[in-house]
């Protein structure tokens, strides 16, 4: 059985799969964090080697193994929002990240689902009108404002850099993306098993608190 923590894992197949992420020469347990997890002791991802997919002008990443000791060293939970910004049926379907405040989707899929999106590979995705109102809803039910830490975690870290950006547009300051996100990138095999949030053995579950699923406005005390 491996005796590497989860952060080193993740961080060892990300750096040798895909090539941009920095590999860390040692991972040192400086206390144990949020959710039990041991802290890092410095930032692994290099922003200079982040794919275009994945760039936020910012230039703010983690990486999901590094998310419990980044919100630990910030004061805990408390002093900082975590956002799920994947879509509701990837939530329901694919499971949500253990600690999250909330899901807030950038984007969502069309009712009818009738566009192909030949890039993606997939049905198209329609930037949410309310994402921004509801960002800032969320932020002042934690008693939270724009400059406070903010990090957005999707299923591999492209829609959560483009979240991120049209944040900052909107005045917030300190917003970082997980750039391996919920999932992880593809692998050679066409299974996201290289990274991300459940890769690195974090928490996670398919069972929905419905205080933290999104509703369209009008729709939630339904």
């Amino acid at each position: 059985m491996s005796t590497r923590t989860p952060a080193e894992r993740c961080i060892r197949t990300s750096s040798t799969r895909r090539g941009y992420l920095r590999t860390l020469a040692v991972v040192n347990a400086i206390g144990i964090g949020w959710l039990g997890w041991p802290s890092v002791s410095r930032a692994a991802v290099d922003p200079a080697t982040v794919p275009e997919s994945k760039r936020m002008r910012a230039g703010r990443y983690l990486l999901a193994a590094e998310v419990p000791a980044f919100i630990a060293a910030r004061g805990g939970p408390a002093k900082v929002l975590f956002l799920d910004v994947r879509t509701r049926a990837e939530a329901m379907y694919v499971g949500t990240p253990g600690g999250v405040d909330a899901l807030v989707p950038y984007a969502e899929h069309q009712e009818t689902m009738i566009d192909w999106d030949a890039k993606r590979g997939s049905y198209r995705l329609e930037a949410l009108p309310d994402f921004l109102s509801e960002v800032q809803r969320r932020l002042h039910q934690k008693r939270l404002d724009s400059d406070d830490p903010l990090i957005l975690i999707c299923r591999s870290g492209d829609r959560s850099a483009r979240a991120a950006n049209w944040l900052a547009q909107d005045g917030f300051t300190r917003v970082w993306s997980v750039v391996d996100g919920f999932e992880g990138d593809m692998g050679q095999d066409g299974r996201r098993s290289v990274n991300g949030w459940k890769n690195a053995g974090l928490p996670w579950s398919y069972q929905l608190n419905r205080e933290k699923m999104y509703f369209p406005r009008g729709l939630a005390d339904d």
